[in-house]
């Protein structure tokens, strides 16, 4: 990608800083930085980075309600989504908030027979336990109905959101939502969770306590938020990540601790990957199964013999959750190449199978998604005569735009850029795939259907050096709008390479461009079929990320960079 003539102006400035490493220059630019205060502050996040929680609209009118609150000894409910986001964020202002207080409880709603978001059976339960306010984390901000009524009832709500409000807003006593209209907040990009902390560190402010003493411990919580909800890991949310993953591996929470246990993580040191591939998906089975509840209970409890067989239950949910994603994955996967010829380039994907699973078309979506490289919708019965499901996306597509250009026949919406949930009558779904595949067909770009790797810079193989290598240890943690850099060499030769793996599908290489003494070993997964055209000796290009010097472990740190090559061009 070229640099417009203020990144050169830029590069210029931070090469006077890291002349020897022109590459990481030219990365804190395509990061957005600009000024070496802003790379201070990329490279080093600390807490007091974190922007004043009164900048959130509505903070003081939400802190001022809570303490109301607890003043009159009101009873309290703490209510969330059922995915991680949501869990995680009703456990972290629990659990501050038994610090203090004790007449609390708290609410995941069931997704089988309550749906997203706030459902009025659970306002209901709260007005019949006594609840008269309740604190809703990760969901809230399109439920006029349903807040109208709690009100009517004597009952008041704070919404703390990040999902894209519509115009109208619900009558709560607080709406904290980085993305409502006329919210100044710095930063847009914050999880459920992450909103959740934010109102905590500004009820902690307000009373004069030390704002970070008993808060910033639940941090792992926030990390684990912010890495399952894929939102920006740049900002605050780099903060919350890497403090909360220090927390995390400390065994602050008893309950994770006992998650990574079951992960056979005990020894290993946490990172963002564990996150993704272990830990998330099991907190997030027991509410995709039957109840986030007990994900909630799991991390909350200070007990040890709960916590085991908490965690032990929810590995149960998860070996189901395997079972049913693998068989619904390979049911959709069938309908759509059954129709393959009816699915143009600019198409998206839009099924339905009233027998699928509610709790695991969001992770067929998201497969679908991927493997054809559109935007896909899976949908299935939700029992009332309702067609229920998820839409994601691909690359920079805006899927939340192209089902709200579907509104008028949907029940209700709701989600991000990349991910929505979506409900509408069961005889809407052939309008429905007709006017999103006109929205999408209209407004995706070529560019967003192809596979592709964006290459960040280019570099020689001596500036592999121990210099730039601890540079780039400080752009992690990585995730989405802080992607792990991608690199291309030029003309490098193979001094060694052999086939390896189960099937032999990988190449390991050893390379060599002519600007070092010793070569640099590499891996290239899933690219048998070029070991032929590399191994003769004749120059080719690679694209690759760098593998195991980039870990945080001590021990890793003296080891030689791993490149994994991402594609091969042979000049064949």
């Amino acid at each position: 990608m070229p640099l417009t003539s203020e990144q050169k102006r830029i590069c210029g400035e931070f090469e006077q800083k890291y002349p020897n490493c022109p590459a990481i220059s030219r990365l804190l630019v395509l990061r957005n930085l600009r000024s070496l205060k802003d790379v201070r502050d990329f490279f080093y996040p600390v807490i007091k980075q974190l922007h004043d929680p009164f900048l959130l609209k509505d903070m003081d009118k939400a802190v001022a309600r809570l303490n109301h609150a607890l003043g009159a000894k009101e009873k309290i409910m703490i209510y969330g989504d059922y995915d991680v986001d949501g869990t995680t964020a009703v456990a972290l202002v629990y659990r501050y908030l038994q610090n203090f207080y004790s007449n609390l409880i708290y609410y995941i709603p069931t997704r089988q027979d309550e749906g997203y978001g706030i459902s009025l059976q659970s306002i209901d339960y709260a007005k019949s336990v006594g609840v008269s306010l309740i604190i809703v984390l990760d969901c809230g901000i399109k439920a006029i109905e349903e807040i109208t009524y709690a009100k009517s009832l004597g009952i008041d709500f704070i919404v703390c959101d990040h999902h894209v409000p519509d115009d109208v807003l619900p009558p709560a006593a607080a709406i904290l939502n980085p993305k409502q209209p006329a919210d100044n907040y710095p930063f847009k990009g914050l999880s459920g969770c992450g909103v959740g902390f934010k109102f905590m560190q500004a009820f902690a402010q307000s009373n004069g306590t030390e704002e970070i003493h008993k808060l910033e411990p639940l941090l792992d919580l926030v990390a684990v938020s912010v890495i399952a909800d894929l939102v920006p890991l740049i900002g605050e949310n780099r903060v919350f990540t890497l403090y909360g993953l220090k927390y995390l591996n400390a065994g602050k929470n008893l309950g994770l601790k006992h998650v990574i246990r079951n992960c056979h993580l005990a020894e290993r040191e946490i990172d963002i990957s564990h996150i993704t591939f272990k830990i998330a998906p099991r907190l997030n089975a027991p509410g995709r199964m039957q109840s986030g509840m007990d994900t909630v209970a799991l991390l909350v409890t200070k007990d040890p013999v709960q916590a085991e067989k908490l965690a032990a239950r929810i590995e149960q949910f998860n070996e189901q959750r395997k079972q049913l994603d693998k068989q619904i994955t390979t049911e959709a996967g069938e309908i759509v190449a059954a129709h393959r010829d009816d699915l143009g380039a600019r198409k998206p994907i839009v099924i339905y199978d009233p027998a699928w699973h509610k709790g695991i078309v969001g992770i067929v979506a998201a497969r679908m998604a991927e493997l054809y490289l559109k935007p896909a919708v899976v949908l299935t019965d939700d029992g009332n005569g309702f067609a229920t499901g998820s839409a994601r996306s691909v690359h920079n597509f805006d899927v939340y735009q192209a089902v709200r250009s579907c509104r008028h026949l949907l029940k209700n919406y709701g989600g991000h850029t990349n991910a929505v949930g979506l409900t509408l009558p069961i005889e809407n779904i052939d309008a429905f795939r007709a006017d999103f595949t006109e929205y999408v067909e209209a407004h995706i770009t070529d560019e967003q259907i192809v596979r592709s790797v964006n290459v960040d810079a280019q570099v020689t193989l001596a500036e592999i050096n121990t210099e730039f290598l601890r540079y780039l240890r400080h752009f992690s943690p990585y995730g989405v709008d802080n992607p792990k850099p991608v690199f291309v060499a030029h003309n490098v030769k193979c001094t060694d390479a052999k086939l390896v793996g189960k099937n032999s599908q990988h190449i390991r290489v050893s390379i060599t461009d002519g600007t070092t003494q010793a070569p640099l070993h590499a891996i290239a997964f899933n690219l048998a079929k070029r070991f032929n055209e590399i191994k003769d000796g004749q120059p080719f290009d690679i694209c690759f990320t760098i593998g195991s010097a980039m870990a945080h472990h001590t021990d890793q740190r003296n080891k030689p960079p791993q490149l994994l090559i991402h594609d091969i061009h042979t000049y064949l």
